[in-house]
């Protein structure tokens, strides 16, 4: 496999349209990385079908890292994954301006200085910044990257945990971070049509994140029945395929959902008559 460091080095921008990422300052040389793309996906607001903020992605087309995972996997071997998503995130940052974002932080990044560094991308976007941190990161990591967020949270930056319900949930892990957002697992999502008891379980996971101050996005929906079981759970977000595949520039929200929201509002005037009537 071609060596981590060389393919920084010696990567150049092949495709045209989606923004590449070309430098990665903090490492000791100017690193080129024309094998990495971001795209953007709506994070929508549930009550009017409006982006509430994007998630910013990265993409790997790279022949040797083809997944963002096996990409830090490498970076984090090769000691320079902290560099790694200081790039992700100034490109990220750089080609969405005006909007706010979910940039994720890879767990390896807290044990690295750059996420604190004043000129980081996270503190001079000029909208809100939503930090994703996955809800899965190690019990044994959980004190250090508290302290570190503490740090960028006192600086402005939102906090959101991510993939809340994959595998064994930690619910104390949530009430610790007081994160401004949660994120439900896709996982819970995809029951949520064939199974009664995830519709009740979900129902009940929301209720206790707005009890501890968090809202809520729904992840992985792709159908319009997902939505409305979301939307009767009260979660306060919706993202997935439904409403829009991520893309480059930040796209809209789809015809779907806007045209759902438009039939409930015309349901409603016509059940309630027109105004003082």
């Amino acid at each position: 496999m071609t060596n981590f460091r060389n393919w920084l080095k010696n990567t150049q921008a092949r495709r045209a349209g989606i923004p590449r990422l070309r430098t990665m300052r903090g490492l000791p040389d100017v690193l080129t990385l024309g094998d990495l793309s971001v795209v953007y996906q709506p994070i929508v607001a549930l009550a009017t079908m409006e982006p509430f903020a994007h998630e910013a992605l990265v993409r790997s087309n790279s022949p040797h890292w083809i997944n963002p995972p096996k990409l830090f996997d490498e970076a984090i071997q090769s000691r320079c994954v902290g560099a790694l998503g200081r790039a992700i995130r100034e490109l990220s940052t750089t080609h969405c301006p005006g909007i706010p974002l979910f940039l994720n932080v890879h767990p390896n990044e807290f044990d690295e200085s750059w996420l604190v560094q004043p000129d980081d991308p996270i503190f001079t976007h000029d909208s809100p910044v939503y930090l994703e941190v996955t809800e899965s990161v190690p019990l044994t990591h959980f004190a250090y990257c508290h302290s570190v967020l503490r740090e960028i949270r006192g600086k402005g930056v939102l906090l959101a945990v991510d993939d809340l319900g994959a595998g064994y949930s930690n619910l104390k892990y949530i009430a610790d971070l007081k994160p401004e957002i949660v994120k439900l697992d896709r996982t819970l999502v995809a029951d949520l049509a064939d199974d009664r008891r995830t519709q009740v379980l979900v129902r009940h996971i929301v209720q206790l994140c707005h009890e501890l101050g968090a809202r809520v996005v729904a992840e992985g929906i792709e159908q319009e029945t997902e939505m409305k079981i979301v939307i009767d759970c009260g979660a306060d977000f919706g993202q997935g395929y439904y409403f829009a595949y991520p893309a480059y520039p930040a796209p809209g929200v789809s015809e779907a959902p806007i045209d759902f929201m438009r039939e409930g509002v015309n349901g409603a005037r016509l059940r309630t008559g027109p105004t003082g009537s």
